[in-house]
């Protein structure tokens, strides 16, 4: 298996849920972290938290903004000097049928889980190119397979994330560049803004630990094999 001490990780999204337990457990593997988030104030609560664990950086950015996205791999580079995994985990969701959808909500979420992960993908294969090589991890959804109602610009945001993340695979595999998507189903964690905690026994839903756990397992497969995707279900979903 492929050790991770002494790597350089970026995580987007990476001061709670899913990206925070990500972050803790790359560096609980030995590797050296950096992290986005949305203020000044979440990076520096999740930076302090998790320092204990291992050697942490972070920067305020929204992925949504490529001139944020640049600052931040420059941030990164002058702190590691370079990178050799990026984990696209920022995303967020608007539920609303088509008809009762605006434009801005429409487009938050095809700039925040489509083109974010295009701008720090090519922030981060420009390094890699440097580096002889690396692995971007795209943390998708199986709302990218799996339509539903009320979730238009979430499927087609993730719909469209798997086939940017296997064309990436194809155009990049012989830079000895690996790319992984991981998608999972029902997450117990809040990643809609303004929307309600939910309620009632959650015990059922995939952790975002466990997710956690599968970047990984992907990360450190050998060199000669990649893992290009992966689904991830509850075990026994509610009924």
């Amino acid at each position: 298996m492929e050790p991770l001490s002494g790597k350089i990780a970026i995580v987007t999204g990476g001061t709670r849920g899913i990206g925070r337990a990500i972050a803790a457990r790359l560096l609980r593997e030995g590797a050296f972290v950096a992290i986005c988030g949305r203020s000044q104030e979440s990076v520096d609560r999740a930076v302090e938290e998790m320092t204990p664990l291992g050697r942490i950086f972070g920067v305020p950015a929204d992925v949504a903004k490529v001139e944020q996205v640049r600052r931040f791999f420059q941030a990164v580079d002058e702190k590691f000097g370079g990178a050799d995994i990026l984990v696209n985990n920022a995303g967020e969701a608007v539920f609303r049928k088509v008809a009762e959808m605006t434009p801005e909500e429409w487009h938050r979420n095809i700039d925040l889980n489509l083109n974010g992960p295009f701008y720090c993908s090519r922030e981060a294969l420009a390094r890699f190119s440097q580096r002889g090589g690396g692995f971007i991890v795209n943390i998708s959804s199986l709302a990218g397979k799996n339509a539903f109602s009320g979730g238009a610009a979430y499927n087609a945001s993730k719909f469209g994330l798997n086939g940017f993340t296997e064309a990436m695979m194809l155009d990049h595999r012989y830079d000895n560049v690996r790319v992984t998507s991981i998608m999972p189903g029902s997450v117990d964690t809040d990643f809609t803004p303004g929307a309600p905690k939910r309620a009632g026994d959650t015990s059922w839903m995939i952790a975002p630990e466990d997710v956690a756990e599968a970047v990984v397992l992907v990360l450190r497969m050998p060199a000669r094999t990649m893992i290009s995707r992966m689904e991830m279900r509850p075990s026994r979903p509610a009924k």
